[in-house]
């Protein structure tokens, strides 16, 4: 009985990943991103430089208007003062509880105002988006004359309304006191920009695979499991850019305190810091120096975020 041999095997490489071990799926899309953002990028560039860099070259001097001509050099010196004083760190921490705060509370209900958005009826949509986009559409002074109106303990209506809660009364000074006074502040921020959150939020369910959801369901997983297990895993890039975005603009709140407090009881904040130094004192000098540690402070807080929120699209898309 004759056997017959078969042919060896080619023995096939295995096919290497793309340099750097994206696709070119991923590259070509990089370089789309890059192509449609760079004019926008470059003009942003061009308009922040030179605020920055004028900026960076004044904290480096002992420079007030009231006195031009007695300018000299002091280096890092304006740094060191304003690192060593009880006043910035006062600042931080105002600044950095405001933002907590804030975005914490916002996240949770702008979610919760998402989710009401996608399940609303079809028809209600459009007016419901309309509704809670309003106050998002107010400006913010004006928003924040209307809450200090509202607490203002000889015209405001929040006493008289809600004296019936513990700890309210007639004569409740609101922003007599830092806690309460940053309470208000607090609350004028959520209602103004929840929205916001809400309308990114409201993009990322968009993106969650409904397919994702039926196969969730069918599994027997019950709605919360759904929810913890499906939505907010596959939400986690729109999650990224909502608290991105909110966190570096409630680092920078200063319009809600200017106009209810004006840095009153211990509630400055540290844009409100730069403005009392550069335009109140007319010291350019520790102004500057106090803008450029915020600057920094918002990119270091940007670095981190993108850093412990990352996101591999490419993953994502199963390549």
């Amino acid at each position: 009985m004759s056997t017959t041999t078969l042919p060896p095997t080619k023995k096939t490489e295995p096919v290497s990943a793309p340099k750097g071990g994206i696709s070119d799926r991923a590259r070509s899309e990089r370089k789309l991103g890059w192509l449609l953002a760079g004019p926008a990028f470059a003009v942003m560039l061009l308009v922040t430089a030179y605020p920055i860099a004028q900026a960076t070259y004044e904290s480096l001097f002992d420079y007030r208007l009231t006195d031009p001509d007695n300018r000299s050099f002091t280096g890092l010196n304006n740094y060191w003062v304003i690192l060593t004083d009880t006043l910035w760190w006062q600042s931080i921490g105002v600044t950095a509880f405001i933002t907590a705060v804030t975005v914490a509370v916002e996240l949770v209900l702008g979610f919760g105002l998402a989710l009401v958005m996608v399940k609303a009826l079809r028809a209600l949509r459009p007016v419901l988006r309309a509704v809670i986009l309003i106050p998002y559409a107010v400006i913010t002074v004006v928003s924040a004359f209307a809450w200090q109106f509202a607490f203002d303990i000889n015209s405001g209506f929040v006493n008289s309304s809600f004296a019936w809660i513990p700890g309210v009364a007639a004569d409740t000074d609101w922003f007599g006191d830092r806690w309460t006074a940053l309470l208000v502040i607090c609350l004028a921020e959520i209602w103004k920009t929840t929205p916001f959150i809400s309308l990114l939020l409201l993009a990322g369910l968009a993106q969650v695979p409904e397919v994702l959801q039926e196969a969730a369901k069918v599994d027997g997983a019950t709605r919360w499991q759904r929810l913890w297990r499906v939505t907010i895993p596959n939400m986690k890039a729109a999650i990224m850019v909502a608290l991105l975005f909110r966190t570096l603009d409630a680092f920078r709140v200063f319009d809600s305190i200017f106009i209810m407090t004006n840095g009153a009881n211990g509630t400055e904040s540290v844009s409100f810091l730069a403005y009392r130094q550069t335009i109140a004192r007319l010291e350019i000098g520790l102004g500057s120096a106090v803008s450029v540690l915020l600057f920094l402070a918002v990119v270091l807080i940007a670095f981190v975020f993108i850093k412990l929120f990352k996101v591999d699209l490419a993953q994502a898309r199963g390549e």
